[in-house]
């Protein structure tokens, strides 16, 4: 019982659920959801009107109600978490939520996961950003000269990432300087007619600074009356939106962009009907290759990945382009809570977290853009109408998926037990 802790196993209990909730904000959970693991976590150690509270920048726990609160800054926890620390910390989460792990263990099992070093080495990381730049392209209908220069801005694009990310003081630029650095060697390459003026080459790359997973969770955890973390998320995924926007401004103010071709000039032939179910693919691996996916969790990865996108291909059939996310966001968030439950399947937030890159159209406010500097106003309009509506799809099917999931799994456990009362005995 809570009566029965000494001072000292309070606050070991108080700074395992701190650093709980810290590592899962930085993993990128809604703060709805870190509440009510924390809450389970604290019942498991005998502390059930634990009171929570996550912000975006710190967390405020108290076990019991009129008891003091501790409040703990998220900044001790810096950055974001990979695949496999995701994973990692899941694994931690289950066996506290079942109270197994003592708790000034599970604080450390925290901070040393949040310290552990990545799968891959910083040359494996680089391919795979360059990977799953291939990967977006080919979700974009590219031709075949926008699939090399693609590939190539990858790699760049990844050296960069990787070296700025040992410099938290230039992060935040980051955005801005690649941008640029894209955007103006393909406004040049394209003006020597070597890419066509629809840029996606360009986009690719810059696709992977897009903040889609944060401006849904944003959606999602305004729609949970968390504003003050929702409102908090939203700011940040619209600022890097605009430093994005800024750096493609500034590159088209330095390097002329494309003309817009004539109306009745042919483009360059895309690739087939094929290349965006092979981009769905290549979009699993580099994802699993640049973010250092847990030991077994690419099959799984790709499966909730096509589930998402055959989803959204079929709702896009059915039910037209804006609701084609939301219905793809449905699939994907129910797939992945079934892999979760399957006895090798990895957490919810690792498989369907790199589903955002096929769901979150981000990348159409980025063509839209880049056809508004080609001059090609009325495209450039309706692409980044489209891209916010199918953002606020995308946010709506996730906030969706996860109520349906559960009640699927209510009444299939409902009628697993009334088929083992009904089964006679022998």
């Amino acid at each position: 019982m809570a009566t029965d802790r000494t001072d000292a196993q309070t606050e070991d209990l108080q700074q395992f659920l701190l650093f709980l909730g810290s590592a899962l904000t930085a993993a990128g959970e809604a703060v709805n959801q870190i509440e009510e693991h924390l809450r389970r976590v604290a019942a498991a150690y005998g502390a059930p009107h634990a009171r929570v509270s996550v912000t975006p920048t710190y967390l405020v726990v108290a076990l019991e109600p009129g008891r003091p609160a501790t409040l703990e800054p998220t900044g001790q926890l810096r950055g974001g978490l990979r695949l496999d620390q995701t994973a990692a910390l899941f694994e931690v989460l289950r066996s506290a939520e079942r109270g197994l792990l003592p708790p000034d263990r599970g604080s450390r099992q925290v901070r040393a996961l949040v310290d552990m070093a990545p799968r891959f080495g910083r040359a494996v990381r680089v391919l795979g950003h360059a990977v799953l730049t291939v990967g977006i392209c080919l979700v974009l209908q590219p031709t075949w000269g926008d699939l090399a220069l693609a590939a190539v801005f990858g790699v760049l694009v990844g050296a960069l990432k990787l070296t700025g990310a040992r410099f938290p003081g230039i992060q935040m630029i980051m955005p801005v300087g690649a941008a640029f650095a894209v955007a103006a060697l393909t406004f040049l390459l394209a003006d020597t007619g070597w890419a066509h003026a629809d840029l996606r080459a360009m986009v690719a790359p810059l696709v992977t600074f897009l903040p889609g997973a944060m401006l849904t969770m944003a959606v999602v955890e305004i729609a949970a009356a968390e504003m003050i973390t929702g409102s908090s998320r939203l700011v940040t995924g619209t600022l890097q939106l605009l430093l994005l926007a800024f750096g493609i401004i500034g590159a088209a103010q330095t390097v002329s962009p494309p003309v817009a071709a004539p109306a009745g000039e042919a483009a360059p032939a895309a690739l087939g009907s094929w290349a965006p179910w092979i981009g769905a693919l290549v979009v699993g691996v580099g994802s699993y290759l640049l973010h250092s996916g847990p030991p077994g969790s690419l099959g799984w990865l790709c499966l909730v990945l096509y589930a998402g996108w055959i989803g959204q291909y079929l709702g896009g059939l059915v039910l037209g382009g804006y609701l084609s996310g939301f219905v793809g966001a449905i699939v994907l968030t129910v797939v992945a809570y079934a892999v979760e439950r399957a006895p090798s399947g990895p957490p919810a937030l690792v498989s369907f977290l790199p589903g955002f890159w096929l769901l979150v159209p981000g990348a159409l406010s980025l063509i839209g853009m880049t056809e508004y500097l080609s001059r090609d106003v009325v495209r450039g309009a309706e692409d980044l109408v489209g891209a916010v509506g199918s953002m606020v799809a995308v946010a709506l099917g996730v906030l969706c998926g996860r109520p349906l999931f559960r009640s699927l799994t209510r009444s299939i456990d409902r009628l697993r037990a009334g088929g083992t009362r009904r089964r006679p005995h022998h």
